[in-house]
């Protein structure tokens, strides 16, 4: 039996984002080096004192998330140290693979980096995601199809995310309404990332991953799952190839979480920001316990739930 973790993606970011990571000792070094990356911003600071716009421009917004997750697994040490299952949601991905002890956290920190640099250098202004739900999936691949955009992330229960230019993803949601979604909501991130339009962010962020080596903890018995297809990462090499692709092609989470329950998961733990991935994992496997880290006061009571939950 395992406890599955959760990476969260953009769009909660939020000023308490670190209340519980940002003075934790294990995660010191780690908010150093972020704020190196950040332009010499303490991002603790980022998230208290940036504007919604500034806190969600790409590159900030990735290695803040990023951030989080590897923080919070540092902060958590040996509450984790059972057998784990790790799966990330858009970035959260590449902080699946330092949590799960695939790469170091520092360098999951510079990848994170590189990685949004990737995606802007490709990416053209007026683009960004929607969120749609209520649609079955026959109506959103010929929405898709008709406006020019593509389903970037499949969640469960008829919840997609349709990436492309700002005006087309406008159309769907007009028909969409029309066509009684349950709920529409352009989200906010500024490029169409899981899109083909970022085909090139992929092949240039894939040649930055061709020279990582393994981590000396890569014998971890955490399980880490692919996002494009909710399969275990078995080889190094063959997953960073995926983890390129990522960018570029559907992410289906439903099968990632449903990989998660398959895999004797006894429980979800988002580790933040936000609570987004605890609550649809909830709402998808109503058995199965689901918190966020931000659910907590303390990390000791987040310690202990896991705890409790590697015991039951």
């Amino acid at each position: 039996m395992s406890v599955a973790i959760l990476c969260s993606g953009q769009g909660r970011q939020h000023p308490g984002m670190f209340a519980l990571t940002g003075d934790a000792p294990a995660a010191a070094n780690l908010f150093t080096h972020a704020t190196g990356l950040l332009g010499g911003r303490d991002p603790r600071v980022i998230v208290q004192s940036a504007s919604p716009e500034a806190l969600y421009h790409d590159r900030t917004a990735q290695i803040l998330c990023t951030l989080q997750a590897v923080a919070a697994a540092a902060a958590l040490g040996d509450a984790l140290s059972g057998q784990l299952v790790v799966a990330g949601y858009s970035i959260g991905e590449l902080a699946a693979w330092g949590v799960s002890g695939r790469l170091d956290p520092i360098e999951t920190l510079n990848l994170a980096a590189e990685r949004a640099e990737a995606m802007d250098a490709v990416s053209q202004s007026g683009e960004g995601l929607l969120f749609v739900r209520g649609l079955p999936r026959p109506v959103i691949d010929a929405l898709c199809q008709t406006h020019g955009t593509a389903i970037a992330i499949i969640n469960p229960a008829d919840a997609y995310i349709i990436g492309g230019r700002l005006e087309a993803l406008a159309a769907v949601a007009a028909e969409a309404r029309g066509k009684n979604a349950t709920r529409i909501t352009p989200l906010p991130v500024e490029v169409a990332s899981h899109t083909p339009r970022l085909a090139r962010a992929s092949a240039a962020f894939g040649l930055k991953l061709r020279g990582l080596t393994p981590t000396a903890e890569v014998a971890t018995s955490a399980r880490l799952l692919s996002g494009i297809d909710g399969l275990p990462v078995m080889r190094f090499k063959e997953g960073l190839d995926k983890l390129a692709a990522q960018i570029s092609r559907t992410v289906h989470w439903a099968d990632c979480l449903q990989a998660c329950v398959e895999n004797r998961a006894r429980a979800f733990f988002e580790l933040g920001p936000g609570s987004t991935l605890s609550r649809m994992a909830s709402a998808a496997h109503p058995g199965i316990p689901a918190r966020s880290l931000e659910d907590f006061q303390s990390l000791q009571g987040a310690s202990a739930w896991i705890a409790r939950k590697f015991a039951d």
